[in-house]
C-alpha cells in the first residue's frame, strides 16, 4: 500500500499497519513536531517525513491506497478551547479535506474527540461524507478513550477484551522514580480541603482493578485536570511513560529517546494502535 499520514504524531498509522498485517509500499508523513518526528524515524527510518499540511501539495498523492489522520482536538473536545472548527488548531481538519478531494484515496480514516459538539461532529460528517464510528478504547486495553472514526473501511464488530491497569502497570522495583505517596497525600489532606488541585489529585487516582482515565499530554502532571496517578501496593505512583505506551497499546520503550514530558505529550496525542489496527483489518472485506 501507499499510505498518506497527516497529523501523524509518532507513527502510530504505520504500527496498526504492520499488526493488522498490511504490506506497505510507502508511507508519507505529515507533521511538525519535532519530538514525535525523533520517534518515528527512530523506529521507522524509511519513512518520508514532508512537514506542514498547510503547504502542502497533496495532488502529487494522487491515487494514494489509505490516507489516515487524527486532526487536533484542542479545539473540539470538551476539554479545550470550546472554538471548535473555528479554532486554530482544530480548524487544520479542513486541510485533512482539501487532501481528501487531491488524493482521492482508495479508503480513508479520521480520527478525533467524541465529546465535540453535536454542530461540529455534523460539519465534519458532511463533509467526509460518512457517518462517525464511536469507538471507546476500553474495549481494546486499559484505557477509557472514546473516539469517533470516519471511514469508508468497513468496521467488522470485535471482541470486547477485559483489560484492566493490572495487567499494564510494571512492578513497583521497576517504577520507584516515580514514586509520589508524599507529594499525594499533602494534596489530600485538610489543608487542601475544597482546593482545585485536592479535586483534580484526587480525580487523576486509579486503582489497578479498574480502568484509566483517557491519557492526555499532561498525563504526568497530577495537578493538571488530567493526570493519571496509579495506587498500587499501598503507594501513589505517577503513570510511567511505558505504562502509557501499554495503554495506547504501543511496544515498550516505543516513544524513548525524548525527555519523559515529551513522551507523555506525543502518547496523549497519539492513536490507541489496537483500535486502529481493527479498523485497517476490515481493507479488501
Amino acid at each position: 500500500m501507499n499510505v498518506l499520514s497527516l497529523f501523524d504524531g509518532i507513527s502510530c498509522g504505520m504500527v496498526a499497519l504492520e499488526r493488522a498485517k498490511i504490506p506497505v509500499e510507502r508511507y508519507v508523513a505529515y507533521e511538525i513536531d519535532e519530538n514525535a518526528i525523533k520517534i518515528s524515524k527512530k523506529n521507522y527510518p524509511q519513512i518520508e517525513h514532508c512537514g506542514d499540511v498547510t503547504t502542502a501539495d497533496f495532488t502529487q498523492y494522487h491515487g494514494f491506497d489509505l490516507m489516515i489522520g487524527g486532526s487536533p482536538c484542542q479545539d473540539l473536545c470538551s476539554m479545550g478551547s470550546h472554538k471548535g472548527l473555528a479554532g486554530e488548531k482544530s480548524s487544520l481538519f479542513f486541510e485533512f479535506a482539501r487532501a481528501l478531494k487531491e488524493v482521492n484515496p482508495k479508503y480513508f480514516l479520521l480520527e478525533n474527540n467524541d465529546s465535540m459538539t453535536n454542530e461540529n461532529e455534523e460539519i465534519i460528517t458532511k463533509i467526509m461524507g460518512v457517518e462517525p464510528i464511536m469507538i471507546d478504547s476500553a474495549d481494546f486495553t486499559a484505557q477509557h478513550r472514546k473516539r469517533l472514526y470516519w471511514t469508508n473501511i468497513p468496521v467488522r464488530e470485535w471482541e470486547i477484551k477485559n483489560i484492566l491497569l493490572f495487567d499494564v502497570a510494571q512492578s513497583v522495583e521497576e517504577k520507584r522514580e516515580f514514586l509520589i505517596t508524599e507529594k499525594v497525600n499533602k494534596y489530600l489532606s485538610e489543608e487542601y480541603k475544597g482546593r482545585k488541585i485536592q479535586k483534580n489529585v484526587s480525580a487523576s487516582i486509579r486503582k489497578l482493578c479498574g480502568k484509566s482515565r483517557c491519557l492526555s499530554t499532561r498525563s504526568c502532571d497530577i495537578g493538571s485536570n488530567s493526570g493519571l496517578c496509579l495506587f498500587q501496593n499501598g503507594e501513589y505512583y505517577v503513570a510511567t511513560p511505558i505504562e502509557c505506551e501499554r495503554l495506547q497499546t504501543l511496544p515498550d520503550n516505543y516513544t524513548e529517546g525524548i525527555s519523559n514530558t515529551q513522551r507523555y505529550k506525543c502518547l496523549g496525542n497519539s492513536f490507541t494502535v489496537d483500535v486502529i489496527a481493527h479498523i485497517l483489518k476490515g481493507i479488501g472485506g
